[in-house]
């Protein structure tokens, strides 16, 4: 337990007793708590600012995921090298699987960079029904928003000044900033990209997920599909072969 608190100094008693099970320990989790509270374990608790729920029709609160693949969440958040240079991460996840589909890392991001990286996910993952975003100008350029309806990807953009209501990016990137930019002092952009990605697959597959009933992403998104298929078996990605031309050509 103290091991595994010291690798995710971030994790509370409640994950450590599912990653304790996952790794074969019989140990309920009242029993981790009391040896949590006697080796004085703790996470620093942060206080929050109370947020209220979207007004918008575009709000997480109203537009709610109901299956893998039906919302997308996007976003950006910055960092910086140890060197004092700009670091801009683009984050793509599914609001219904929590997963992190897309972890991206340059200098500066630009809205044909956001198009390739959709195009890249759409061909391997398939097409989302909606993306919801905030009012950025990458996620607002022309290109962008008339591509996305030539695909038939509907866009959910929330309310200027109310980055609540894109709560499911918001929690995700508060995860992201916690447990690897403020533990991380990244010397340069590839060695940032080369530590998003091995953090991404954590992320999805060993870190347990309390919304996911302490699931990982990767795994909750198995338990749905049936053994043996890809995720464009399933009905919704039925228009995603037609639309393969489309994206490929990026026009």
């Amino acid at each position: 337990m103290t091991e595994l608190a010291r690798q995710n100094p971030r994790y509370g008693y409640r994950r450590i007793w599912a990653l304790l099970r996952r790794g074969g320990w019989r140990v309920n989790r009242k029993r981790v708590y009391r040896l949590w509270r006697r080796e004085g374990l703790k996470v620093p608790k942060k206080q929050r600012k109370k947020r209220r729920l979207g007004t918008s029709e575009n709000a997480c609160s109203r537009r709610r995921p109901e299956r893998e693949d039906h919302v997308w969440a996007w976003d950006f958040i910055h960092d910086r090298t140890a060197g004092g240079g700009p670091l801009k991460w683009l984050t793509i996840v599914d609001e219904f699987t929590r997963e992190c589909l897309a972890l991206k890392v340059e200098r500066s991001i630009k809205a044909d960079q956001v198009k390739d990286e959709l195009i890249r996910l759409f061909m391997v993952r398939g097409v989302p029904d909606h993306i919801r975003s905030d009012n950025g100008p990458e996620f607002i350029a022309r290109a962008i928003r008339s591509w996305l309806e030539r695909a038939e990807v509907k866009t959910l953009y929330v309310e200027p000044g109310a980055p609540w209501e894109n709560g499911y990016a918001e929690a995700f990137q508060s995860r992201l900033r916690d447990e690897l930019l403020n533990a991380e002092e990244f010397r340069d952009v590839r060695e940032a990209a080369a530590l998003a990605q091995q953090w991404r697959r954590h992320y999805n597959r060993e870190r347990p997920h309390s919304a996911l009933g302490y699931l990982t992403p990767a795994e909750f998104a198995e338990a749905r599909v049936p053994p043996g298929l890809g995720s464009l078996a399933l009905p919704e990605h039925a228009r995603a072969e037609q639309q393969y031309s489309l994206i490929a050509s990026g026009t």
